[in-house]
């Protein structure tokens, strides 16, 4: 009777660890840009009557003030134009060399005339070289739309904003954060990814396909306690 409890947990287990792969197909990976990525404006209070006159109490947005994202709730369009690159090469050599060469050649007047034509020679010899390099080469372009969720002391503007995109059988994600200043925004509200501030930037899938390019939890426990 314990054999077959044993067998139908083990089935059990890997019955719920399949259910949870498949569920993991449709699940958001994590994020680490700034939260919430969208916000609801504050809303306006209520229209009053017109009164026939150009400036209108509870209106908007002022008669000089142009269109132009600075609250809460306003979108801006982020161009990601991000390219980084990277090179670095190191070399380093050093070496050692002694030697020690001694003898007794004529030594028939001394106590110590059984050594005579006895000799010792020594020699240590070290040597060390070392070279590494590493390169690295970035490009991310594209163009996301997000959200100002905040509006800080000094009027910059911090943004966050999501795209999913569902291909095939996994869904791909865009996500994008920073702090905007009010005044790199084009009357088109748009501003280069390359000034905004303290900018987070991720692109990451979900879906059997990304799964199948990820090492499997059985396979990294044994890496981790066998690291040869």
């Amino acid at each position: 009777m314990d054999t077959i409890q044993r067998l139908a947990a083990i089935l059990a287990a890997a019955f719920a660890m399949s259910g949870a792969g498949c569920a993991s197909v449709y699940s958001t990976p994590p994020t680490a840009v700034h939260q919430p990525m969208s916000a609801r404006p504050a809303e306006l209070p209520a229209a009053l009557a017109a009164n026939g006159a150009i400036y209108r109490p509870g209106a908007g947005r002022s008669l000089y003030e142009d269109r132009r994202a600075r609250r809460i709730g306003d979108i801006i369009t982020i161009n990601l134009v991000e390219r980084t690159s990277a090179q670095k090469s190191a070399n380093a050599s050093a070496g050692r060399a002694s030697s020690l060469t001694g003898g007794v050649t004529a030594a028939n007047k001394l106590p110590l005339s059984s050594v005579a034509g006895l000799s010792a020679e020594a020699k240590t010899e070290s040597d060390f070289s070392g070279k590494g390099e590493a390169a690295a080469n970035n490009v991310f372009s594209g163009t996301i739309t997000v959200t100002v969720i905040d509006v800080l002391a000094n009027g910059n503007l911090l943004v966050s904003g999501e795209k999913m995109l569902t291909i095939n059988q996994g869904n791909e994600f865009i996500r994008f954060s920073g702090v905007v200043n009010a005044d790199t925004v084009t009357t088109s509200n748009s501003v280069q990814s390359t000034q905004v501030a303290d900018a987070r930037i991720e692109y990451r899938g979900s879906g059997f396909i990304d799964e199948s390019n990820a090492m499997g939890w059985l396979h990294r426990f044994f890496a981790a306690i066998n690291p040869f």
